[in-house]
């Protein structure tokens, strides 16, 4: 338990913004649990998101494009900014359409690029766009859905980062790689697989998530490979951004099919 919570806490140093003013050590077991907690990070984000919404909604004179923007850039405040800047640098190296060595080159430079600049833009334009218009006339269903989308997205990264070969012999995603081989602890998994399962009896269109998440998945796994020769830090944070706004599409799709 003291190393499940240890790690619970670097889950939320590592991957948010949230103060987390305490020195842990790190070990095999804990950064294994770190990554298997990623979702915790992401129930708290959907919880602040709901309440924040609830509040705007009931409390303030704000009109609903005001709350649409507050909800879209919270998540941005709350993780600093640090996943995003994992889409831009995977943008400029994937649009650069040189060899994979190069692109982990470019990957690697702290300049951005014309091309990481267009890419963001569009990602939270679009992103707002589900936002704004699935959150106007919200219900119970919709608010349990943005609870659970940051959660799923984080599912998403600790699968890959658990499952994917490191494009190279550095990086933060290497280290944890490293300290992921061989660990088997899986009843932690099967407590989010529960957590899950339990949700759909609330969420009607919670299958519709499960099966965008998991074909997202493949798909980014294999784009990750065939694009760039393994995973890097950039390309998870990469994946989580687009995952997170696949599924606002899938709940904008679905908020737009119940209106017919």
């Amino acid at each position: 338990m003291k190393n499940l919570l240890a790690g619970v806490l670097l889950a939320f140093q590592f991957f948010t913004a949230l103060p987390v003013k305490r020195t842990i050590g790190m070990s095999k077991k804990r950064i294994y649990y770190m990554i298997q907690s990623l979702p915790f990070a992401g129930l708290a984000i959907g919880i602040v998101s709901v309440l924040l919404l609830l509040f705007l909604k009931g409390y303030t004179p704000l009109s609903p494009a005001a709350c649409a923007f507050i909800l879209w850039i919270l998540p941005i405040l709350l993780t600093g900014g640090l996943h995003l800047d994992g889409w831009i640098d995977t943008s400029d190296a994937y649009f650069s359409y040189r060899d994979k060595d190069k692109r982990l080159e470019i990957m690697k430079d702290p300049r951005t690029g014309a091309f990481g600049v267009l890419s963001v833009i569009v990602l939270l334009s679009a992103r707002f766009l589900f936002i704004y218009e699935t959150t106007s006339a919200f219900n119970f269903e919709v608010l349990l859905s943005i609870l659970i989308i940051p959660v799923l997205s984080r599912v998403l990264i600790s699968r890959l980062l658990a499952k994917m070969v490191p494009a190279r012999n550095e990086g933060l995603a290497y280290y944890f790689y490293q300290n992921l081989e061989g660990s088997n602890q899986k009843w932690l998994i099967a407590i989010w697989i529960l957590f899950f399962l339990i949700l759909s009896f609330f969420i009607h269109s919670f299958l519709y998530f499960l099966a965008g998440t998991a074909l997202y998945y493949f798909l980014v796994k294999r784009f990750i490979y065939k694009e760039f020769g393994g995973m890097t830090g950039d390309t998870l944070g990469g994946s989580l951004e687009g995952g997170e706004t696949v599924l606002w599409l899938i709940l904008w799709l679905l908020h737009y099919s119940a209106m017919a």
